[in-house]
């Protein structure tokens, strides 16, 4: 089923659904966090129609979400330039994720300093490694490719850096299919791990770079590394880069480390 298919049912009107194919989606007990995140945003631009583009959001996964959600959305704020709006998913009528995002139409800049393509870019993704395609959650192997983009593997340095894309991303605007990729990976902490256990993602804040992103046949570079990992959390420091080196998302995420 296609992920337009999977949204479908949100209207923009408060109201309860159910997500067709939700089950494809599941990371244990909850939704991947991207998938309910991208259920946020398309309920916000499905309410209010004219907005700017997305400039930053800031989401918390408070609680597992299922297939079944209440969505809820307002304008906290609004400018001349800018609108805040907050959307929130329900679950059984206690809140399970709130977003808020910032919309924000371009203005004369009065600063200029461009992002760099990194120094290790990976080589094409068409030339490295597939990975993941016969282990990992179920919601990756059925949603996602994934390849290599760094030569280390196993313990180590806090980074995972891999080529990601959407096996099925027809018809997806592409601020949409950044929402959905940008949480693919697990955290860089794995890398320091010193035994299996569970992750989980508490929350995901990020500044979107391009308004328009582009990249080719859907291939992007994504790369979650750990600033910090102590008492059982990390801070992450998330980017996505397209195919051409181009940087398009910085975020941060705190992940709880368990086990």
């Amino acid at each position: 089923m296609s992920i337009q298919s999977f949204l479908a049912p949100i209207t923009g009107q408060t109201a309860v659904i159910d997500l067709p194919d939700a089950e494809n989606w599941m990371q244990g007990r909850t939704l991947y966090g991207g998938a309910s995140a991208l259920i946020a945003y398309t309920h916000a631009i499905r309410a209010f129609t004219d907005l700017p583009p997305l400039r930053a959001a800031q989401v918390g996964f408070v609680a597992p979400v299922g297939g079944r959600v209440e969505l809820r959305a307002e304008i906290v704020r609004q400018g001349r330039s800018v609108k805040q709006l907050r959307s929130e998913l329900y679950q059984d009528g206690a809140l399970a994720l709130t977003a808020f995002f910032l919309f924000a139409q371009p203005r004369e800049p009065n600063a200029l300093y461009p992002t760099m393509k990194p120094s290790d870019f990976p080589p094409p993704a068409e030339e490295s490694e597939d990975v993941m395609s016969d282990k990992g959650p179920s919601f990756l192997r059925n949603n996602f490719e994934i390849r290599r983009a760094q030569d280390v593997s196993g313990p180590g340095e806090p980074v995972v850096r891999r080529w990601a894309r959407l096996k099925h991303r027809e018809e997806l605007d592409p601020i949409s299919e950044l929402i959905l990729l940008g949480d693919v990976l697990p955290p860089g902490a794995m890398r320091a791990m010193q035994r299996q256990g569970p992750i989980s993602s508490i929350n995901w804040s990020f500044n979107l770079l391009e308004t328009d992103p582009q990249t080719e046949d859907g291939w992007w570079v994504s790369e979650n590394a750990s600033q910090h990992a102590d008492n059982g959390y990390s801070s992450e420091r998330l980017r996505l880069w397209n195919s051409a080196g181009q940087q398009v998302i910085d975020g941060l995420q705190s992940v709880a480390i368990f086990g």
